[in-house]
């Protein structure tokens, strides 16, 4: 993702990689001078400098190449624009060779600009189910999925089931689910109330992007139980527009739109039940759904589908349920027990338990990365 866009997994790991283990430069995807006008939200990307420094020991550089990037017949263009700028990146932050290159770029191949010691895919998404969501073409995805599988070192993969198929097909690959900044959220309770919404208590809060992801079915049953419903997030207009507008009109439901990471304290102190309403399809199942840990970080109860990802964490904390009766039942039973404070401290710390810090350093290990101040590569300052 863009640093400009949704904090999500890879912000999240950059940043905790480069506090405990080695610096990091972070590189957001390649755009065009033409990305300000269908992106909005990345517009800043492309000021100069294109190379900063987010925090010690953590830089971005953002590539900017022709438009049309990852079209097929443009992609060469972009592929050598992009490893040029790359390496003279690292030449400005004096680095001569990366210790690792964590790739999620499914068409640019940036393996091998950077002279790494340990090239890793980092299996975040299921890229062929992705298709419809990413609206590119299965075949080009999956195309991708391989050259990165078979090129890379490693795997690590938030899907515990596609690590253990990829070991039967003899690939190194280790499973590595999501994790969560439970520090960010432990100041909640104290955080300002909301001033753009109004509903009667109890709440559901959904925070998230509304998309093809997610059940709506589930969310209109909450609703139908006269349950205050808080959506919080980006939606994709052709999703289901008119449906979805119809549930956002309901009296009793408020949609508010995307809000900065930074700011989503305020409406997670004004829920009661964490929603995750992800439907049963093949890209669900493979994935890892922060919200889960960071409603739980917020000390909130969690509705959720059963999904693999939320199985795992094997607590009793998380209610699951399938059908929207069942989910909607689930959500009133959670609203109804409150804000117990045994409750809101065993979330807290199931949530502690999966820290991002905590993924950094088991990510750290399978790159053989080591903390600074020890004897390994990472501390010097001149390896990233």
């Amino acid at each position: 993702n863009n640093w400009d866009e949704v904090k999500l997994a890879d912000r999240h790991m950059a940043e905790q990689l480069a506090a405990n283990h080695a610096p990091v430069l972070y590189v957001d995807p390649p755009i065009s001078h033409l990305t300000r006008f269908n992106a909005p939200l990345v517009a800043d990307s492309l000021k100069r400098p294109r190379l900063r420094q987010m925090a010690p020991r953590l830089a971005r550089y953002t590539p900017v190449v022709p438009p049309k990037p990852m079209e097929p017949a443009v992609l060469p263009l972009t592929n050598r624009i992009a490893r040029g700028q790359l390496r003279r990146a690292l030449r400005k932050l004096g680095v001569r060779r990366a210790e690792a290159v964590i790739s999620t770029w499914l068409f640019v191949d940036a393996y091998g600009a950077c002279g790494e010691r340990v090239r890793a895919y980092w299996w975040r998404d299921d890229p062929v189910a992705a298709a419809p969501l990413w609206r590119r073409p299965a075949e080009r995805l999956a195309a991708g999925d391989r050259r990165l599988t078979e090129g890379s070192d490693l795997v690590v993969s938030v899907s515990e089931g596609i690590a253990t198929e990829l070991r039967t097909r003899g690939v190194e690959a280790s499973y590595l689910p999501n994790g969560c900044d439970a520090a960010f959220y432990a100041g909640v309770d104290s955080a300002p109330d909301p001033a753009d919404f109004d509903l009667p208590g109890p709440v559901a809060g959904f925070v998230g992007h509304v998309n093809s992801r997610t059940d709506l079915a589930l969310l209109e049953a909450v609703a139908d139980r006269g349950i205050s419903l808080l959506l919080v997030g980006p939606r994709d207009p052709s999703f289901e527009p008119q449906r979805f507008e119809a549930l956002a009109a309901r009296p009793n439901v408020s949609y508010l739109g995307q809000r900065p990471f930074e700011q989503l304290l305020p409406y997670l102190k004004a829920i009661d039940v964490g929603l995750v309403p992800y439907g049963n399809t093949r890209f669900n199942r493979n994935s890892f759904p922060l919200k889960t840990l960071e409603y739980l970080a917020a000390g909130r109860a969690v509705v959720s589908t059963p999904l693999p990802a939320v199985l795992s964490l094997d607590s009793e904390l998380i209610a699951l349920a399938e059908t929207p009766e069942e989910f909607a039942a689930a959500v009133q039973r959670e609203a109804a027990r409150g804000r117990e404070p045994g409750l809101t401290l065993a979330r807290r710390e199931l949530a502690a338990t999966h820290s991002w810090a905590a993924r950094a350093d088991l990510l750290a290990d399978l790159l053989g990365l080591h903390r600074p101040g020890d004897n390994g590569g990472g501390g010097n300052g001149r390896h990233c």
